[in-house]
């Protein structure tokens, strides 16, 4: 069994962004910023930039979007499940992760998308 590895917690973000333990990745919600932590406006930007924040979450632990086997998408209006479907075409390879997808009355620093993920390498 592997030893856990976490990422950097700070007083505003107790958690592990990201958290990998016996080859499963598991990462926090990444919200639909901009490096800078400013909200992202329009769909296909708020979903680039949710997919960004989580590649970059990913990349602490050493995994990367094709390791991805569950995401759960947290959307302040559902009716971005079109446009978002889209999107995860684009994005991950066939077969495709697993996904739930729920709409949520607000989220963070004013963002519309937050994606949580599971990785897991061999």
């Amino acid at each position: 069994m592997s030893a856990p590895t976490e990422t950097t917690t700070s007083s505003a973000h107790p958690y592990s962004p990201a958290y990998a333990v016996a080859g499963f990745g598991f990462v926090s919600g990444a919200l639909s910023v901009d490096s800078d932590g400013r909200a992202v406006e329009g769909v296909e930007p708020a979903l680039d930039a949710a997919i960004a924040r989580l590649a970059e979450r990913l990349g602490t632990i050493d995994m990367s979007l094709a390791d991805v086997v569950k995401t759960t998408y947290f959307v302040t209006d559902v009716s971005l499940r079109d446009a978002a479907n889209r999107h995860y075409e684009k994005v991950f390879a066939a077969p495709r992760p697993a996904r739930s997808f729920v709409e949520v009355a607000a989220l963070p620093y004013g963002a519309t998308v937050e994606i949580e993920a599971v990785a897991h390498v061999a």
